[in-house]
């Protein structure tokens, strides 16, 4: 449907539920992976967002967030005992509460009698957590907070919403935000691209709480390991404010009109929707919300919702 005015009018129609057997909606904000999703992708993200398509567990992914969970934990214990040992004692614990959680997990290792791939696996965990040991000195750190949801809604009505692996204070009242990454430090060509999510935490944090957030931090555990970190302004900030509402401006026009071109990029090969999408010969699931059409699209005979698009 071609849009031909300025106002649009909603169709009168009934969703129908996504391929994973909930009910479509369109979306209610923006956190930065979603908005990551629709600047590589904008038919990754209606698949994940609006379709909810299923996607199998990922052992990268899923490393990741064994890591996080023992890094969060180990500051349970105080200063003095935030040892690499201790922290090693704690992944094969948070590997069965993740377990616990969400028994598919199990499937990432079907065929495996004897435990080896999972230790493997396991060893692979240890090595980033050893990793952060080398990059910071957790006896020396005193998080506020850890894994913290923040949310707030700016002055348009977008709602932007995430949560931090860590936020530090210093004495003086300055604040920290840090982010574990299991993967290499990008390149400077892609530093950017990286800090933006950290960027649009400090957002977050500065119109919720009033504070602007000094430092930006992102701890890259893969690889050799490298510590980015970003000092923001009010400049900087302002910048991603316009930047997201634009962003959510054109997920508002996709969302009405259905139209969420694929984009091939260089995480294609690791998509888990090719079957769905055109750049491999899939195709998309029917697009499950309503169309919007323009006004002056009416029927005839005067009743703007008496025909549909």
């Amino acid at each position: 449907m071609t849009a031909k005015g300025n106002r649009v009018v909603a169709m009168q129609h009934t969703q129908t539920s996504s391929a994973a057997g909930r009910p479509a909606a369109p979306p209610t904000g923006l956190s930065p992976s979603r908005a990551g999703d629709f600047l590589t992708c904008p038919l990754l993200y209606r698949l994940r967002v609006i379709d909810r398509l299923p996607e199998p567990p990922s052992s990268a992914a899923t490393r990741g967030t064994l890591v996080h969970a023992v890094l969060e934990r180990l500051f349970d214990s105080p200063a003095a005992e935030r040892t690499p040992d201790r922290a090693l004692g704690l992944l094969r614990p948070q590997w069965e509460r993740l377990l616990g959680e969400r028994p598919e997990l199990g499937s990432l290792f079907p065929d495996d009698p004897d435990g080896a791939a999972l230790t493997r696996w396991l060893a692979d965990a240890e090595k980033l957590v050893g990793q952060w040991f080398r990059l910071e000195d957790p006896t020396r750190l005193h998080p506020v907070e850890r894994e913290l949801y923040v949310e707030t809604a700016l002055d348009s009505g977008l709602l932007l919403r995430g949560y931090i692996d860590r936020v530090d204070v210093a004495p003086t009242g300055e604040v920290r935000l840090v982010d574990y990454k299991t993967g290499r430090a990008p390149s400077r060509d892609f530093e950017g691209k990286a800090m933006f999510q950290m960027k649009f935490y400090a957002l977050v944090v500065w119109r919720w709480k009033g504070v602007l957030p000094k430092r930006l931090q992102l701890v890259y555990l893969g690889g050799g390991g490298d510590v980015v970190s970003y000092d923001p302004d009010e400049a900087d900030l302002l910048a991603v404010e316009r930047k997201l509402r634009a962003l959510w401006e054109r997920i508002g026009h996709a969302v009405a009109t259905g139209d969420f071109p694929a984009t091939r990029n260089r995480l294609c090969d690791w998509c888990d929707h090719q079957a769905s999408c055109p750049e491999f010969g899939g195709t998309p699931p029917p697009y499950p919300l309503p169309l919007a059409r323009t006004s002056d699209e009416s029927d005839p005979t005067g009743d703007p919702m008496s025909k549909e698009s």
